[in-house]
């Protein structure tokens, strides 16, 4: 059996880097599919379908929110076990939490199903491009269960510090969905209907390949038990309603900007679609930063070594700040290839040209949300990160993109948005370092005698929140 508490010791810039980039590549095997997938549509010519792409996109963002969220309480929970060295208590966190996101993952999905068309329709998808939309979402909603087992899968694994394998996992998927694309797509002409299918089989191909490891090397997980799976349940929803709530902020916020870019037109909605694929390449890392350094947070917290996460969170944040600065340059020296890949020209090519200029640096106040929810998440506080994020995608989005399309049209729009990221971004950052700062308090508290013992505190730190 592999180590269980792998970083409890050892360098934490380190563990964040190897974590982050390891993390990453999976992350971006499955977005790169997706940009292929873009750069096939648009070789078709017909802007509607690329339209209906974005469209689809921010409803299929959605619904990954759930296995997402499951993703951050499941990672949570096991590594706050793997810390206090509960290996047991590891194992049936990890099998609960597969059942529960199975299950949730088919009853999400066939409320989402029911109003499709009225979903695509609020978002401004009209005509032929919300026919296009609607049969593309069709195809890929009942696949959401394997997507919900493979993303706790892959929480499962970076909790045991396996990010290697959760990496290849998701490679996996990717590697599917490439082979199948240009198949399906140009093959059997079937367009957007193949792009669907190929998704469909790259969730399923995530989902085994995250399970194998866990059963192979790391014990699997045990039979069910109908008398703990009520407990599991509850110290489950106790992060994951908080998590899928946070998450869910993210689509909300993005339809609202999808429905002000829509008045300006089927290349306005293009060019944000195209943005949307390029921005996670891109950045990916930093979109796995938040389940790489949850790992190294959670089981330093269950540990009690408070000190490396305060220093986690010191090295979390100059690592996304070299991470922005160097894919920023690179996107702006890529800017033509980048236009003549996507046959982009326009108001499509001068979207695509300003996020690869002054917005892409923006960047860094997402990744200090990121790394602020990660925080909150393995220390106690999962509903902080609900309220940043929602604060963010609320009032740090709507009047922020209404202001920017006032004064400069569709790229106001994405400078809007980029502008309120600024100051959620700060304020993560605080409220992150308030709450490691309360820990060491609680920890000092402890050793004195002066409150209950540690081990407790971080089971009932939430509970002492609300009630505060």
């Amino acid at each position: 059996m592999a180590k269980q508490a792998a970083f409890l010791e050892g360098n934490l810039m380190r563990h964040i880097t190897v974590m982050a980039l390891t993390s990453s590549v999976g992350l971006m095997a499955v977005f790169v599919v997706d940009l292929v997938d873009m750069i096939f549509i648009s070789m078709l010519g017909k802007e509607e379908l690329a339209a209906a792409i974005g469209y689809a996109g921010a409803i299929l963002f959605f619904t990954a929110s759930f296995g997402i969220g499951m993703g951050i309480a499941t990672g949570a929970l096991v590594a706050r076990a793997l810390g206090q060295g509960d290996t047991e208590l590891a194992r049936r966190r990890a099998g609960a939490s597969l059942i529960y996101g199975g299950g949730l993952g088919a009853i999400f999905a066939a409320i989402v199903w029911s109003y499709i068309v009225p979903l695509a329709g609020f978002m401004g998808a009209r005509g032929e491009t919300l026919d296009f939309a609607v049969g593309y979402l069709r195809i890929i909603l009942p696949s959401l269960p394997f997507l919900m087992i493979g993303m706790i899968g892959g929480a499962i694994l970076r909790a045991h510090g396996a990010a290697r394998q959760a990496m290849m996992a998701t490679v996996i998927g990717g590697v599917i969905n490439a082979v199948l694309d240009p198949i399906l797509i140009f093959g059997f002409d079937l367009e957007l209907t193949g792009a669907a299918l190929a998704s469909v089989a790259a969730r399923i191909g995530i989902a085994s390949a995250a399970l194998y490891p866990i059963f192979r090397h790391y014990g699997g997980v045990p039979r069910p038990s109908l008398g703990n799976l009520p407990g599991d349940l509850a110290a489950l929803l106790a992060i994951a309603l908080p998590a899928i709530l946070t998450q869910l902020a993210t689509p909300v916020g993005q339809a609202y900007v999808t429905r002000s870019m829509a008045p300006y037109g089927a290349d306005a909605v293009a060019g944000m679609a195209i943005i949307a694929r390029l921005t996670p390449v891109a950045f990916g890392v930093l979109f796995a930063l938040s389940g790489a350094i949850g790992p190294i947070m959670g089981q330093n917290f269950g540990a009690h070594r408070i000190d490396r996460v305060r220093r986690s969170l010191i090295n979390a944040v100059l690592f996304t700040a070299i991470v922005v600065c160097g894919m920023s340059a690179l996107l702006y020296g890529l800017r033509a290839p980048l236009l003549a890949l996507f046959q982009a020209d326009g108001l499509t090519a001068s979207l695509v040209l300003l996020f690869c200029g002054p917005l892409a640096l923006a960047f860094f106040f997402n990744g200090l949300i990121f790394i602020g929810n990660a925080t909150f998440n393995n220390l106690g506080h999962p509903y902080y990160s609900t309220w940043i994020n929602w604060g963010r995608h609320t009032v740090g989005t709507i009047p922020f993109v209404l202001l920017g399309g006032w004064l400069f049209g569709a790229p106001g729009v994405l400078i809007g948005q980029a502008a309120g990221g600024v100051l959620f971004g700060l304020g993560a950052m605080w409220l992150a370092r308030r709450v490691i700062a309360q820990a060491e308090q609680a920890k000092a508290d402890a050793a004195d005698g002066v409150q209950e013992p540690f081990a407790r505190q971080g089971r009932l730190m939430s509970l002492l929140h609300l009630r505060r």
